[in-house]
C-alpha cells in the first residue's frame, strides 16, 4: 500500500511530488532544501533540513532511527565538514549509508545543501 506524505509545499501539486512516500515498511523522503533558512550558514541550513525531515518521517510513522541511507548535495565543497558534523549529531550511532557530493547549483541559489533520506521500518515480530 502506498502513502503519499505532504510537506505542505504549494509546489507539490504543480510539480507532482510528495515530501515523502511510504510503501510498505519503506519510506523515501524527497530532496529537501533548507526552506526558511536561506540566510544561514551550511550547518544552520542542514539543521533546518533535519527539522523538515523529522516532521515528514513522523507523518510516515518512523524517525531518524529508521534511516538507512542519506544523500547530501552541497554547492560548496568547503561545507563538507560543517554538514558532516550536523549529520553526525543525528546519525553518530545509527550510521546510515551516506553519500555527499558537490553540485553546481540547487533550485534556490541561497541553498548550500539539499538532502534525501530513505528509511526502513522494522516489521513487528510474529510470536
Amino acid at each position: 500500500m502506498r502513502q503519499n506524505i505532504s510537506g505542505e509545499s504549494p509546489f507539490e501539486p504543480i510539480i507532482g511530488f510528495s515530501r515523502a512516500v511510504r510503501v510498505g515498511n519503506t519510506v523515501h523522503l524527497a530532496g529537501t532544501g533548507p526552506v526558511g533558512a536561506d540566510d544561514q550558514d551550511a550547518a544552520g541550513q542542514t539543521r533546518r533540513i533535519f527539522a523538515i525531515a523529522a516532521e515528514a518521517l513522523k507523518k510516515a510513522g518512523c524517525g531518524f532511527e529508521h534511516v538507512v541511507r542519506t544523500r547530501m548535495y552541497l554547492t560548496h565543497a568547503e561545507d563538507w565538514e560543517a554538514v558532516g558534523r550536523v549529520h553526525g549529531e543525528f546519525f553518530g550511532t545509527i550510521r546510515p549509508a551516506a553519500t555527499m557530493v558537490v553540485v553546481a547549483a540547487l533550485l534556490n541559489p541561497n541553498w548550500r545543501i539539499e538532502m534525501e533520506f530513505d528509511a526502513v521500518i522494522p516489521s513487528p515480530s510474529v510470536p
